[in-house]
């Protein structure tokens, strides 16, 4: 009796296996894209810190400029002083110009340098990268036909599931949804051969026995509540 429940609770058990040989794929995914992962985040710490530096760059360049055209105009104001007191005020601020000038020019020089030593890897790290994802095409392509042949045993037997449960009796479908909404797997057991539950191994009184057999009656076992059907010949 209720073979077509245990048909419905073996598809479900499919099912769950192959939902989860579906999700199994990817934590795979995941390990073979770390490698690849981790260049491509160094490649973009690099290329961000380049980006920094260029602007460091730019504003240091933008600094020197104000004070040469400052320096421009002091030496004009030099040629056209009046007295020795201004003269020596003039001087000495070109004098401070001229060291912060140099001091700028250093620091430009060296944050150049920095900067070509810096693309020079970042250039290096693209090439890794994109070699390593190359290299990992060959695995990724595996493991998508992989996935896509688990999905589509998924789709076929969550189709099948579809059209045994249209086809069941409405009562003993809501009977086992609601078992099984519960969260359990197993909403139905066969009695063993003493009369006991397959599920929980409680012993079912005779009378009960008697109609799970004997009748199309929903007989639930009492200790843990699943629906009892006979043990299927052949």
């Amino acid at each position: 009796m209720h073979s077509t429940l245990i048909e419905l609770q073996e598809l479900d058990r499919r099912i769950a296996d192959a939902e989860d040989r579906v999700k199994a794929f990817e934590p795979l995914f995941a390990e073979v894209e770390q490698p690849a992962l981790q260049l491509e985040q160094e490649v973009n710490t690099t290329r961000a810190r380049l980006q920094e530096m260029k602007l460091d760059e730019r504003r240091l360049e933008l600094s020197l400029e104000e004070k040469r055209q400052r320096s421009k105009k002091l030496q004009e104001r030099l040629n056209i002083v009046r007295n020795v007191r201004e003269e020596a005020a003039v001087t000495a601020e070109l004098h401070m110009l001229k060291r912060a000038v140099e001091g700028d020019e250093q620091e430009a020089f060296t944050l150049l340098d920095q900067i070509r030593k810096l693309e020079q890897r970042l250039q290096e790290q693209s090439t890794a990268f994109e070699e390593a994802r190359t290299s990992l095409d060959p695995r990724r392509h595996e493991l998508a036909e992989a996935k896509q042949a688990a999905e589509l045993d998924l789709a076929s037997l969550r189709e099948t599931r579809d059209r045994r449960a249209r086809a069941m009796a409405p009562k003993e479908l809501r009977m086992y949804e609601g078992i099984r909404g519960r969260g359990r797997r197993r909403a139905v057991a066969e009695l063993t051969a003493d009369g006991a539950c397959g599920n929980c191994y409680s012993m079912i009184p005779l009378q009960l026995q008697n109609e799970v057999r004997n009748s199309g009656a929903m007989i639930r076992c009492e200790g843990c509540g699943v629906i009892l059907t006979v043990v299927r010949e052949g």
